[in-house]
């Protein structure tokens, strides 16, 4: 189960959003959400995610991170050019 939420659903994109899309708000804005800090993630299960997909993708890569999971990510990547 989740921290912070009942439930996660998981939609075949989403591994691929984690490690494309950037963080839209906070101390961490414009990063990666597949690069946010361990602790930044823990806090957000500790103090609720946001409403919305937002927050739901926050809680994906928090269960990543915390189950060690985060290399999942790595060929998904957007390459560099």
């Amino acid at each position: 189960m989740l921290h912070g939420m009942d439930a996660i659903s998981l939609t075949p994109d989403d591994l691929k959003r984690l490690a494309q899309a950037t963080m839209p708000f906070g101390k961490h804005k414009g990063m990666a959400l597949a690069d946010l800090p361990g602790p930044y993630l823990a806090w957000f299960a500790r103090e609720g995610f946001p409403p919305g997909d937002i927050g739901r993708l926050l809680a994906l890569m928090h269960e990543l991170d915390h189950n060690g999971l985060r290399p999942l990510l790595d060929p998904l990547r957007m390459r560099k050019q």
